[in-house]
């Protein structure tokens, strides 16, 4: 999930929060009202909101849904900008980076050397 840090608060790109889908899969509507449940600000259409005083709890709840298996690690892991001054410790197992650019502009370039 996209994701960036101002002010001591986690933004989760929007496009990337859990979805809830009536009659849809049991995980993954679990998922959405457990990260819901801590989200300081969880609307419709806008990125979510984590303040500081709920990373643990944050990092808790993606790494259960993580090892339960049903997710896909683009589903249960953070996944922070190359310029994102520095991920919190407490967040680094459940964090990534973001490429810093597209796979296929790497490949396109690596044929040049062919």
């Amino acid at each position: 999930m996209k994701a960036l840090i101002e002010n001591d608060v986690i933004f989760i790109d929007r496009q990337d929060v859990p979805q809830f889908k009536k009659g849809g899969s049991v995980v993954r509507n679990n998922y959405f009202w457990a990260m819901r449940s801590i989200a300081g600000q969880a609307y419709r259409d806008r990125d979510w909101e984590y303040e500081s005083e709920v990373w643990l709890a944050l990092r808790r709840m993606l790494l259960s849904f993580a090892e339960s298996g049903y997710l896909s690690t683009s589903e249960t892991q953070l996944e922070f900008p190359v310029d994102q001054d520095q991920i919190p410790q407490i967040l680094k197992v459940v964090s990534t980076r973001q490429s810093p650019e597209p796979i296929e502009a790497l490949d396109s370039s690596f044929n040049d050397y062919r």
